[in-house]
């Protein structure tokens, strides 16, 4: 596939801090989500197809565009730790930072810096869940990525599920509860399970070996390892609590493990039988 390693021009790599400033300020989002969402859907009917390698080859256009980029920035700019730096104290607040950014990611010869391991506390609990924080530019990466995933993990989840999900809320989720119970041979009970350390336990060679998406780069979002108290620890297991594409790996992995639990359940009944 004859395709450039970036659509990022040389002399835009030239630019000064004033007119990478004023390009930041004169960017059409409206333009750069169209051409964002075109490339998507061209992924979403590739899967329906089943038609993986064109997947890949819309995924490589995707993370090697322009626009990707310029909307995984926003994507970290705009969230709510937009302010909150990774290991390497970088913060993106000034219009000509966040151009520099744009121009400056590839998953070319990536390296993920460790994560920044912090404690917040857990709602009603006494015990602190684990957050890693990745830097900025590891998360603009993650959001770069996660842009040629979200199509895929979309278009292949169960459509029951509503956690960390485009486009849905806790209303979809009251609606479809209240679809399953509000009739007369409705179930009579509800279960509620917990996955215990959920985004810390997902098994990174499945994930290498299932999720659609470039190695190389997977492999640095799951072992780049985290400081805590000065010391560099080695990330053997989970997707971090705070990483931006942490979600959607999550979600893949409990539909993938739905999956393999709904082929093996004839199979059980029939023992058990």
């Amino acid at each position: 596939m004859n395709v450039s390693i970036s659509t990022i021009s040389f002399q835009d790599k030239k630019l000064t801090d004033a007119h990478l400033s004023q390009k930041w300020k004169s960017i059409n989002w409206y333009q750069v989500e169209k051409s964002v969402n075109k490339l998507q859907t061209r992924i979403t009917k590739a899967v329906l197809q089943n038609k993986w390698n064109l997947i890949k080859r819309l995924q490589y256009l995707l993370t090697h565009s322009y626009s990707a980029k310029l909307l995984a920035v926003r994507r970290v700019i705009q969230n709510k730790g937009k302010r909150t730096s990774g290991i390497d104290g970088e913060k993106w607040l000034t219009p000509d930072s966040k151009m520099k950014a744009v121009l400056s990611l590839t998953g070319n010869r990536y390296k993920a810096k460790p994560l920044k391991r912090v404690f917040i506390n857990k709602p009603g609990k006494k015990k602190k869940r684990p957050l890693g924080i990745p830097t900025m530019y590891d998360r603009a990466m993650q959001s770069l990525y996660a842009l040629a995933l979200e199509p895929i993990a979309e278009t292949m989840s169960d459509i029951r599920s509503f956690g960390f999900r485009k486009h849905r809320s806790t209303k979809d989720a009251r609606e479809q509860i209240f679809l399953c119970l509000s009739k007369k041979n409705s179930a009579q009970w509800i279960l509620e399970g917990d996955i215990k350390g959920c985004f810390d336990n997902i098994n990174h060679q499945w994930l290498l070996t299932n999720i659609s998406m470039e190695k190389s780069v997977l492999t640095q979002f799951l072992k780049a390892g985290f400081i805590y108290k000065r010391h560099l620890n080695p990330t053997k297991a989970g997707t971090p609590q705070g990483g931006t594409i942490s979600p959607i790996l999550a979600n893949m992995t409990l539909d993938g493990l739905e999956k393999l639990l709904l082929a093996e359940y004839p199979k059980k009944k029939k023992e058990f039988n």
